[in-house]
């Protein structure tokens, strides 16, 4: 079944780490601006484009990582915050002095949230992993000390199949089932022309991939060969014209 986690609005009012909650949902984005990262710590929201957007955005917490345009902060996840709601607003709405933007129409949620809090120690990519969107447990973010330690083993299998995918000109959905967060299913779906292919770290289902987490390069190729395979059965993936840029 999908994630039961119960959305933050259900849940009781909490106001210091103690009474974090170990499956509490995490998610990480991008900042790649200084004016946005003024804008988070200041006026306490950040866009994600409709048309871009992660599975979904209906997390407890959100966190920042800080990307090559801010120096010595770099490559680190080093803010966080309570999400407190979202909307839907155009960007010219959101950044009026910017409505010459090609994108100025488009669709984007405006993720709201509290105060930033420092993680400390920051949450830091030695190995210079590509981030973009990521989601973890608060267990894992408050403890992580790299971007390798938000992730179970499935979980970065799977991202490594997606992004091997994404290279073929395959870009899937990602899922996740949370019934029992110590042993987290990570799933991969790709819309085609005459179905859809589901690949599974679970039990898969008759007709579904499954996907067996190893480490090594051979392990995801061999992922990547068999969903290949099942979406080449199925007429190849169905095409989505998703816009560039922000």
């Amino acid at each position: 079944m999908p994630g039961c986690w119960l959305p933050a609005n259900n849940r009781p009012s909490r106001h210091d780490l103690s009474l974090m909650y170990p499956e509490d949902r995490v998610l990480v984005g991008v900042i790649n601006r200084k004016r946005d990262f003024e804008v988070a710590r200041r006026e306490h929201w950040y866009r994600i484009p409709r048309d871009r957007a992660p599975r979904t955005i209906d997390t407890e917490y959100v966190a920042f990582y800080l990307s090559g345009y801010f120096k010595d902060q770099n490559g680190g996840i080093r803010y966080f915050a309570r999400r407190t709601g979202h909307e839907l607003v155009r960007r010219r709405d959101l950044l009026p002095n910017e409505a010459n933007h090609k994108h100025a129409n488009h669709l984007y949620y405006k993720i709201q949230f509290g105060d930033l809090q420092e993680k400390i120690p920051p949450i830091l990519n030695p190995t210079h992993r590509p981030i973009s969107f990521l989601y973890t447990t608060w267990d894992r973010f408050i403890n992580a000390r790299t971007i390798a330690d938000l992730y179970s083993k499935a979980d970065w299998f799977v991202e490594r199949v997606y992004r091997s995918l994404r290279a073929v000109g395959i870009t899937p959905d990602r899922r996740w089932e949370d019934e029992n967060p110590s042993e987290r299913i990570a799933e991969l779906r790709i819309a085609c022309q005459h179905g859809i292919v589901t690949a599974s770290t679970g039990e898969a289902a008759e007709g579904a991939v499954s996907l067996l987490p190893g480490d090594s390069d051979g392990d995801v190729n061999a992922s990547v060969a068999a969903i290949q395979a099942a979406v080449a059965a199925l007429g190849g993936p169905m095409l989505v014209d998703i816009p560039p840029g922000e």
